[in-house]
Parts: C-alpha cells; structure tokens; sequence
C-alpha cells in the first residue's frame, strides 16, 4: 500500500513541504522549499486609503507563494516589514509602526498610529527581503487625518462609501421595527421618570455636530466611554441632529412591548435580551479599547489577532475558563472543572457575588487572556449580562463553546450555533458532552473555529464600529417627530484639544484654518 505522509515546518520566510512516500521495503523521501513571492503577495485594506480615519489605520498582507498559491500558515514572523514616511521626505512624521503581527494562517495585521496629521502624502512600503511588495510603495494623498483632528465628512454617503460600510444591519433592523417613529417630547418626560433611578441614564443632543449632554441617574461615570466615541464618530462625519438617551447600565432598561398601551420608549443600551426592547450600539468595552489599541490597551481587536497562541495542533486539548463570580453558573463551572479535570480547567480569579463560596471553590491566579488561547476549547459564559470577552475569544483560533442566553451585543445576530461556535445549555447541562464531541470530532472542531474566527474578523473590524453607530444615529434620526433641543441644563461636551498639535482641516466648513487637537503623546 502507497501512504503519502506530509510534514510541514518553517525556516524563516519560507515554508518547506516534506513528502515521505512508503512503498513496500523501500522508501524515500524529498523536500520542497516553498518561497514567499513579493510580487504575487497581496496587500489591501482599509488603512491603505487616506478617507478610512480610525484611531489606530490598519491594513493586512497575504503571503503567496511563486506558483500563486496563498501560505496557510505562518511564513514566518520576520518575513514582512512596513515602513511609513513622507512621500516627498520633506515632512517629519510623528507615527507608531509596529512590527506586522503574524496572525499564523499565512497572512498579517500591520497597524499604525499617527500623533499628528501630516500635509503631505504619505508613503506605505511593504517589503520582503527588501523587495516591494504586491504594488508597494502605496501612496496615501495629504493630509492624512490623526484620530484627534476634529474634521468631519460633510457627505455621510461618500464617508460610507469610503468605509465600505454596509447598507443596513439586521440588529439594526430588529431594533428599530418597535420604533417607526420617535416621539422626543414624549421621551423628555417619560424616560427620566421610569428610568432614572435604576441607574446610570445619559441624555444627549447632538445639535450641529456638537455634543450635549446631561446626567440622569445614581452611576453615570460610564458616560466618559459613552462620550469618547460618540465625539470619535463626529470628528469624521457629520452626525444627523439628533435626542436620545443612552443607558451606561449593565442591564437593558425598556420592557414594554409593541402593542401596549402606553407603548416601550427607546432607550440605547450596550447590550440587550430577548425580554427588552432597547437600541443596541457596540459595548464600551470594544470601543474604547478601539480607541486605545496601540497605547491604553493591551486587549483590543486587532491585538488579539497576532496572539491567538498556538496552531491548533499544538493547543492543550481542554476546555478553558477565568472570570469572576459574576453569575452562578460559573460557579458551577468550578464544580464541573474539579468533577473532570481532563477535560476543564476553570477557575473563578475574583469574589464579589458570592463571596461565601470562595473557601469550597478556591481562587484561582489571574491568566493573561492571550493564554487563554493555549487552551483548544473556550467556555463563554454571561457575566451580569453578555460576557464582553466573546467578541475577543471569536478572534482567537480556539473554538468557543457559548452558553445559551437571553443576552446579546450588537453583531450576534450575524453568529450562528454549530456554525461559528458550539451552544450549551444554559445551566451547562451539556457541557462537558459537547467537550468530548469536540475532542472526538477535531477536524469539525477546528473547522467551527476557523469560520468563527473569519466571521469575527470580518463584522469586528475597528472601522465597522463607526459605520454602525452613523448607521444607528441616522436610522434614530429619520425617525424623530419633534426638534432636537438643548435643554438649559444640558452642558456642552467639547472635543478634547492640545496646542501642542495642530491639524488643518481641508474639508467642508472647517476648512478654514488650523484646529488644535489633542496630542497623544
């Protein structure tokens, strides 16, 4: 009988085959040395296009070899490098490029920061062995925007389009149909009364691209999360005029359904359940770590992708789980760990719910999260509300096996169970079964968490973000009945400004003159 076996392994920026043929008595074997081609490699992305502002730009290269294949896995993590300069070298550019992050299938993340905003063009090269490549250098037209130029798009459809944001959204969708029209004085005195003291409410007026605001409630310092981004968004396009108010709460607020009698009132939340009816916009969490990748942040959406440890091959194959006491089900998930330690490593890193528990169940030391994807198998379960860490553990290369809930962030809908990730039980009745499918069943393992993985990497794009909130505004927008007001006790949110950096703004209205902004540094 023939048998083929391959063997694949890496020196450097090349990737050697190895075929052992086995043929009777005699065997031989060969190798053969596969090189990245610079010309047939691929480079695209939104960072290579000068209209895609975002606090830290990004763009993506795909290894290919010589007979234009793609490389599947990691070429190497030295095999590219990126520089960025002025294009006429005239310019000093104050910029943070670093080193691409190896995302392990044979392609990488390049992300880069400006701290100012240059005038000029800027020049993006991608090298291999010091040769170009694709259609490298690529040049991006002056001025370059930094994420703290405050110089919107005056034409929503043409900054759309530049983003390639989608035309709807179907949480979006979802969301809206209980709402066909937005009664705002209704809201003004209804809203504060029911909702007020359940805990943190913000009402907001955005009037001519400036944000007004003010608090309603007991815990409103989650507003600063919820200010950052919405003056993120309008330092690159011109928001509707719009009322609204925002809950900076845990739990979604508004339990009315269609049909009632007075009927629900909207209420944007950052996470919702099948049993209320609020406006979701993504979570504080994913936002502001957007907003500070590269500096604040350690975990953020494009960080995690070069971190996923690693290949799957190589992962422990368990089930992995860290968190704090926050739901008891997680408590349980102690109990199970300790009932099949082959199979669960589980452990509760903090007390605070159920502090009575803490002597049984033991603490366990804290595990930074890019650890966590040494682990085959990810156990995602509900905090107080949505575990903010799925988006995170979707980006990974570890399958997740997500508990079934009621709750939910604004990119769900677009998941599908036993697609892009396996469901448990609620009360994780079927966990440690699904656990030994997943060992029993590895390469429909590992394919679950690939096409998880590439969904995520799609809909939990930074740039995404900014196109659901315009999308979301706006859809909230065309359907007030009333004017937006700044009401006398309302007080204006300014954008954040620093004289030590300048960006002249070469568009719209603003085009005037020089704007001092903010500097990072």
């Amino acid at each position: 009988m023939l048998k083929m076996i391959h063997i694949w392994f890496q020196l450097r920026s090349s990737t050697v085959v190895c075929i052992a043929t086995i043929f009777g008595l005699s065997n031989f074997a060969f190798c053969q040395k596969t090189e990245v081609s610079p010309e047939k490699s691929i480079v695209w992305g939104p960072g290579l296009d000068p209209r895609v502002v975002v606090p830290v730009r990004y763009f993506y290269i795909q290894a290919v070899d010589s007979t234009g294949q793609n490389f599947t896995t990691s070429p190497g993590k030295d095999a590219f490098k990126v520089q960025i300069t002025s294009a006429s070298g005239k310019e000093h550019i104050r910029i943070h490029v670093p080193l691409p992050l190896d995302r392990e299938d044979g392609s990488f993340l390049v992300r880069y920061r400006l701290y100012t905003t240059p005038s000029s063009d800027l020049s993006v090269q991608v090298l291999h062995k010091n040769k170009p490549v694709a259609k490298s250098p690529y040049i991006l037209t002056g001025p370059v925007y930094h994420e703290y130029c405050a110089c919107p798009e005056e034409d929503a459809g043409d900054w759309q389009a530049a983003l390639d944001c989608p035309a709807g959204d179907p949480q979006v969708e979802a969301d809206f149909e209980t709402f066909p029209f937005i009664d705002l004085a209704r809201l003004s005195q209804e809203v504060p009364q029911r909702f007020a003291q359940r805990g943190g409410l913000i009402h907001y007026t955005i009037l001519n691209n400036q944000l007004h605001r003010r608090t309603q409630g007991k815990y409103t310092d989650f507003k600063m999360f919820s200010d950052e981004m919405l003056l993120s968004v309008m330092r690159k396009v011109r928001l509707p005029d719009v009322e609204f108010y925002m809950n900076v709460g845990d739990w979604p607020m508004e339990k009315r359904n269609m049909g009632e009698s007075p009927g629900p009132v909207p209420v944007i939340s950052w996470c919702g359940s099948t049993d209320t009816r609020d406006i979701i916009l993504p979570t504080y969490d994913i936002t502001h770590s957007s907003l500070e990748t590269m500096r604040g942040v350690t975990n953020d959406l494009l960080s995690i992708q070069g971190h996923t440890g690693p290949v799957w091959s190589n992962k422990t194959e368990k089930a992995f789980f860290r968190g704090r006491d926050s739901r008891e089900e997680r408590l349980h998930l102690v109990t199970l760990s300790k009932d099949n330690p082959q199979l669960l490593d589980a452990g509760i890193t903090a007390y605070f719910f159920f502090r009575q528990q803490e002597k049984e169940l033991g603490k366990a030391p804290l595990i930074g999260f890019f650890d966590f994807f040494n682990y085959k198998y990810q156990v995602n379960v509900d905090g107080t509300v949505a575990a903010y860490r799925f988006p995170y553990l979707m980006l990974g290369n570890s399958l997740v096996l997500k508990q079934k809930s009621p709750y939910y962030e604004h990119f769900y809908t677009h998941m599908k169970p036993g697609k892009h990730y396996i469901p448990v039980d609620r009360n994780l009745a079927d966990l440690i079964q699904k656990i030994k499918w997943a060992k029993d069943h590895d390469a429909e393992a590992e394919s679950i968490a690939k096409e998880g993985q590439r969904l995520a990497r799609e809909l939990l794009q930074p740039h995404r973000l900014y196109c659901y909130y315009y999308l979301v505004l706006q859809t909230y927008a065309s359907r007030q009945v009333g004017q937006p007001t700044v009401h006398p006790d309302m007080e204006l949110v300014p954008q954040p400004s620093d004289h030590a950096s300048l960006c002249s703004c070469q568009r719209g209205p603003q085009a005037s003159g020089a704007s001092p902004r903010k500097d990072e540094l």
